[in-house]
């Protein structure tokens, strides 16, 4: 028993040092802008109805920290979709609700570099055990999408 456990905490130890990542890549992508947090929005903003997405809201979490006498770097996330393709994706494994509207959280790193970073819709694969085919290439595009929408966010 002793041994088991062990082996676990060395497991979870090593995760824990190397990251979330799968042989698919990072769960989560960055992308880096010269843009300042407000331009990078409004630039995602100018694209989302190119692609067919509807903004459904913004959460400010520096305007959030606040209102409680907190100080936090800029950062926003911005939620967005389509829920006719939400919905086919809920219907593969309805926990897919957990990732639906899609996000994108723009924020300020301590080196001063804008940063744009959402999920790897890849990732939902395993989180959520998608194996039907017609889900895996929505999945497939949903990532292509938003590695589209992320640079045009960071576009000069």
């Amino acid at each position: 028993m002793k041994r088991i456990i062990i082996t676990c905490m060395a497991g979870l130890l090593t995760l824990a040092m190397t990251g979330c990542e799968n042989k698919k890549g990072a769960f989560l992508e960055t992308v880096e802008t010269n843009n300042t947090v407000p331009v990078a929005i409004e630039k995602l903003m100018t694209a989302l109805p190119q692609k067919g997405l509807s903004h459904f809201n913004t959460i400010d979490h520096t305007k959030a920290a606040k209102s409680v006498g907190m100080r936090l770097e800029p950062e926003t996330v911005v939620i967005f979709g389509n829920p006719k393709i939400g919905t086919k994706l809920m219907q593969c494994n309805p926990s897919m609700g957990l990732e639906l509207p899609l996000r994108m959280l723009f924020t300020v790193e301590e080196d001063g570099i804008t940063t744009i970073t959402y999920t790897n819709p890849e990732y939902w694969t395993l989180k959520h055990n998608i194996k039907d085919k017609t889900c895996l290439a929505i999945i497939q595009q949903a990532h292509i999408a938003l590695q589209e929408l992320a640079e045009k966010a960071a576009a000069k």
